[in-house]
């Protein structure tokens, strides 16, 4: 029987195994799907098919830069104790390594590492290790020069909180502060030019309701919205935010002493935007107990 692109599609959507595990699978048993299933079993890999419906909401970021490159990669796990796993922490560095490598998370999926595929290196710690993961994203900067820093470091490069910055000058230190700043304060863009216009008119909107709430005339509401609206631009935008190392400056007045030029940066926290399930005990145990 031939051995098609939509039946390897078909074996991995009900196992959940990595696509050559897949394509073995039916090559060894001759296509029979049931029996396909069962060798993955065997081999011990169908067990991420029972995971994929948990929430994987933990796990590592990992940052790299190579000269003016630098990636970040989010790897999630269900709990806080396989981001402690050195086996998980070492595929997550090499999830990282390869990132270098390529452009985006889908690209980063399907790169080789070792031998096989990223998402098979997955598929096989999921079978190992019995947590459901991820690897859920990647970003990419360039510049003349990247900064990097891990915030919650639990190994080299990795954490719950990576920070990339772009910049063009040769200070460094001052950069690594303003990646720790972001780390900090989580600024929405770089500059006012580079917020998104629907963020601002959507804020715009709420600020007009507020101030008509307090009835005052239309006129003296305008010069309200201006300076409201001046303020969430000098909050929102990493430039205009004062520096926590310095708050008496602004971190444009600060790059700009140290001779420095902020050009971009990536921040990326491990489980935001992941709505977790909550569950309380009862229907815990009520749950194991159904098998």
């Amino acid at each position: 029987m031939a051995i098609t692109a939509a039946l390897v599609k078909e074996l991995r959507d009900a196992t959940g195994a990595g696509m050559m595990d897949a394509k073995k699978a039916l090559t060894e048993t001759e296509g029979d799907m049931d029996a396909a299933v069962d060798w993955l079993r065997t081999k011990g890999l169908a067990k991420a098919d029972k995971k994929a419906g948990r929430t994987a909401a933990e796990g590592l970021v990992a940052v790299k830069t190579d000269g003016g490159v630098g990636i970040a990669v989010e790897v999630n796990s269900e709990t806080d104790f396989v981001a402690k796993n050195t086996e998980f922490q070492a595929m997550v560095a090499s999830f990282a390594n390869t990132a270098l490598m390529v452009d985006d998370v889908e690209a980063l999926k399907s790169a080789e590492i070792g031998g096989k595929a990223a998402s098979e290196v997955l598929t096989d710690a999921i079978a190992k290790i019995g947590e459901n993961m991820t690897i859920r994203r990647m970003a990419k900067i360039t510049g003349t020069n990247v900064a990097r820093y891990v915030h919650n470091a639990v190994a080299d490069d990795m954490g719950k909180i990576g920070v990339l910055v772009a910049f063009n000058g040769d200070d460094a230190a001052t950069a690594r502060q303003v990646a720790m700043h972001i780390a900090a304060v989580n600024p929405a863009a770089l500059s006012e030019a580079d917020l998104d216009p629907a963020v601002v008119e959507k804020e715009k909107s709420i600020q007009m309701d507020i101030a008509r709430e307090s009835g005052k005339p239309e006129q003296v509401i305008e010069k309200m919205i201006i300076g409201r609206m001046k303020k969430f631009i000098s909050e929102s935008t990493l430039l205009n935010q004062a520096f926590v190392v310095n708050p008496d400056q602004t971190v444009a007045e600060a790059t700009e002493a140290a001779g420095i030029e902020v050009t971009g940066f990536v921040r990326m926290e491990v489980g935001e935007g992941i709505e977790k399930k909550e569950e309380d005990f009862a229907a815990e145990v009520a749950k194991v107990a159904q098998g």
